[in-house]
């Protein structure tokens, strides 16, 4: 072994006994390492462009590819963008790819706890603060795929192949005029390295009989191991398989004080497991068209804190790519996918004490299928004015049901019910932009979509009798949604040269909508002494949105201000009906009007080579203006939207003592209900990572999440009890390239 490895094995040994890492953890990298040293040694390692060494992957290109549905230079979008490089994303080991993405101030889940502690059915993506809820308002992509849960609107992050990733963009504002439903905050995509042409050029250098790939292993506090592979071998001339596997293992940590447990109460423990399979592929050596296929399946099981409470979801997904771009003139992509989704999850009502519990609902299967396709169709003409102009269409059909338990009576559920239905889109689109002399540049898009709820029933009976106590049937429902959206770029002055290094302004103008979840419509759910009903008659949410902002470029430093405001008519909210010391009574319900009113603003600071800072803010003001059915919510702040968010980073390079980062994200006091009694304290957590690197292919790292040992504050209960965020971990490892 290399001394310099020598040495930070002899230190991984010491901290391993300091950290009580499990076993497992323990032996990952040290499986790693030793694969890892044996390709360097025996000759056979090759250096496949930009993956050959660990170190600061390929700067993501300034094009927003996945979230504009055609390529587009970031200085010709008139709404806000947020880039994450592969390096960014990959540079974050142990951390979930949504934790990564909170940088940014304007992304959040529906609680302040991220993926790795939230249920499942609490991540649910927002931008903005446009009214966080379980069920997501931004749309999700990976590889031009919906991510989104078809039943319930919720993202399941740990699908996510982190190493396969080669970057991801956050398009803030309303995204309907391009992809329809549910992008109402606007898009988050995500995407791996192919079918991208950064991904097609790599494979082309990959002429070899030798694969390559990267590994990564990590271990740490709460019994954590975790490791992760990604895997690419060349096949016949033009063609590429890759495939990613990873597992995820933690004992977690407890959600209450020490002073609130009681004796059901258990740690958050979680088990994950990945297997995604890519096959890409040139349909001839001279052709222009790129086959990618898909395949994927996923497994989790948690414990949520209770002896009893555990869920566990499973995924299996496949899907189609086709990709031409001969020319520059001329693009297209096409895509059809297919998945099934599995969910399982207990909930209980525990005693005052915390000594007893009692199922309360038990949904012993939730499933869901979707399935789909789209098209894109991207043109640019000829001239000065640059113009380009896209056209597409996508469908999407989802079908869905809970199959649960509940009204437990001394040893047993008495009550069954089945509820859920089915959902169509089908949606057309068409955009165009181009200069208008002087700098000016302008984009417009309209959609156009047509949905249906279709099967809407709810049936219950007695488990005992088998007497049925409800069988509805509700009537079918279909509807139109028109969505344009202008925009206009332009210099500081608009007799100034355009150009990357010019200050320019952005103006922006949409209107989006969704059609809420089969959850929402349909599935009522309890959470301790809160029950909350479905609403089969819920309106589509729509929102009106302008924003404004100045991007200034000054050498080294850049910076950004965005003003914006939103009109949501329509929001679907967990509205308080009755309240008893016993029970709090709730409904899925309609507010005719939300508004929010915010301002964003950014600055970022790269001195030299070794030095880079950023720091981001979001002032935002979500207030309920009109609800006609609960007058007492006007006026209110919508619940888990907090007034202010700030996020700060530092990175400091050195050959010799490696990557040094510390990464900061804030909130003021938010409201965990409707009404504005259950308010969360404001929160600051504090992240520190270093990284090292040992050899040409072998990198060491190690996180400390929440350094500060921070009370993070998480969800309160009308009966006082206060979940937090994890305390302070740690996660030590190791990864590689070949």
């Amino acid at each position: 072994m290399r001394p310099r490895a020598l040495a930070f094995w002899r230190t991984l040994e010491h901290v391993r006994a300091r950290l009580r890492l499990a076993p497992v953890a323990w032996l990952a990298p040290l499986a790693l390492a030793t694969m890892a040293h044996a390709q360097s040694d025996d000759g056979n390692a090759r250096s496949p462009g930009a993956t050959a060494t660990v170190g600061p992957a390929p700067a993501l290109p300034a094009l927003v590819v996945a979230a504009a549905r055609a390529p587009v230079q970031v200085a010709d979008l008139a709404v806000a963008v947020d880039l994450f490089s592969a390096e960014r994303l990959q540079a974050s080991p142990g951390r979930a790819v949504d934790a990564v993405l909170r940088e940014s101030p304007a992304f959040s889940l529906f609680r302040r706890s991220g993926s790795l502690v939230a249920n499942p059915t609490a991540q649910g993506v927002s931008l903005r603060g446009l009214g966080p809820s379980g069920a997501s308002r931004s749309l999700v992509l990976l590889d031009g795929v919906p991510l989104n849960d078809p039943f319930g609107g919720w993202v399941a992050w740990g699908k996510v192949p982190g190493l396969a990733l080669a970057g991801a963009e956050i398009l803030r504002g309303g995204g309907s005029a391009e992809w329809g439903n549910a992008a109402l905050g606007g898009t988050v995509a995500l995407f791996t390295d192919f079918p991208t042409d950064a991904g097609t050029a790599r494979a082309a250098s990959n002429r070899s009989n030798a694969s390559s790939g990267r590994l990564r292993a990590s271990g740490g506090s709460s019994r954590t191991s975790e490791g992760e592979g990604l895997f690419l071998a060349p096949v016949g001339r033009d063609g590429v398989v890759r495939t990613s596997v990873s597992a995820l293992t933690t004992a977690g940590d407890f959600a209450l004080s020490p002073a609130q447990r009681g004796a059901v109460d258990r740690r958050l423990d979680l088990r994950q497991r990945l297997l995604q399979s890519s096959w890409h592929q040139r349909l001839g050596a001279a052709s222009p068209i790129r086959l990618t296929l898909t395949v994927r399946g996923f497994e989790e099981e948690r414990g949520n804190g209770t002896d009893l409470q555990r869920n566990a979801s499973r995924e299996r997904f496949a899907s189609i790519a086709l990709a031409a771009n001969p020319t520059t003139v001329l693009s297209w992509t096409a895509n059809v996918y297919a998945q099934r989704q599995e969910l399982r999850s207990l909930f209980t009502s525990v005693d005052f004490s915390r000594r007893f519990e009692t199922p309360a609902n038990d949904q012993f299967a939730v499933p869901s299928t979707a399935g789909g396709a789209n098209a894109t169709l991207s043109l640019r003409h000829a001239g000065t004015a640059r113009p380009r102009s896209t056209f597409g269409t996508d469908v999407r059909t989802i079908r869905g049901e809970t199959r649960e338990d509940f009204l437990w009576s001394g040893t047993r559920f008495t009550r069954r019910r089945f509820a859920g239905g089915a959902q169509q889109f089908l949606g057309v689109f068409a955009q165009h932009e181009r200069s208008l002399g002087d700098g000016l540049r302008a984009s417009a898009a309209l959609r156009l979509d047509r949905w249906s709820n279709t099967d809407g029933h709810r049936r219950e009976w007695d488990s005992v009798t088998l007497t049925p106590t409800r069988d509805d049937r509700f009537a079918d429902r279909q509807g139109t949604s028109l969505n344009p959206r202008l925009g206009f770029t332009m210099p500081w002055r608009l007799g100034a040269v355009a150009g990357d290094a010019s200050p320019r302004l952005r103006l922006a103008t949409y209107r989006a909508f969704r059609l809420p979840t089969l959850n929402e419509f349909h599935r009522p759910f309890r959470v301790g002494n809160v029950n909350t009903e479905a609403n089969p008659l819920l309106q589509p949410e729509q929102v009106r949105g302008f924003e404004g902002g100045i991007d200034l470029p000054l050498g080294a430093l850049r910076t950004s201000v965005t003003v914006f405001r939103q009109d949501l008519h329509d929001a679907v909210a967990n509205v308080t009906l009755s309240r008893t010391p016993s029970l709090v009574s709730r409904q899925r319900r309609n507010l005719e009007a939300v508004r929010v009113d915010g301002v964003e603003a950014g600055l970022w600071w790269e001195p030299s080579r070794a030095w880079s800072f950023r720091v981001e803010a979001m002032f935002s003001d979500a207030t309920v203006r009109k609800a006609i059915s609960q007058v007492a919510l006007e006026g209110r702040r919508l619940a888990q939207v907090p007034r202010f968010v700030g996020t700060a980073g530092a990175s400091w390079r050195d050959p010799a003592f490696g990557t040094l980062e510390v990464r900061l994200r804030h909130t003021s006091t938010q409201y965990e209900d409707d009404e504005n009694l259950l308010p969360l304290e404001p929160a600051t957590g504090v992240d520190v990572q270093w990284s090292r690197s040992l050899a040409r292919w072998l990198e060491g790292f190690l996180t400390v999440e929440n350094a500060t040992q921070a009370s993070l504050q998480t969800g309160r209960t009308s009966d006082g009890l206060i979940s937090l965020d994890a305390p302070r971990r740690f996660r030590l490892g190791v990864r590689s390239r070949w």
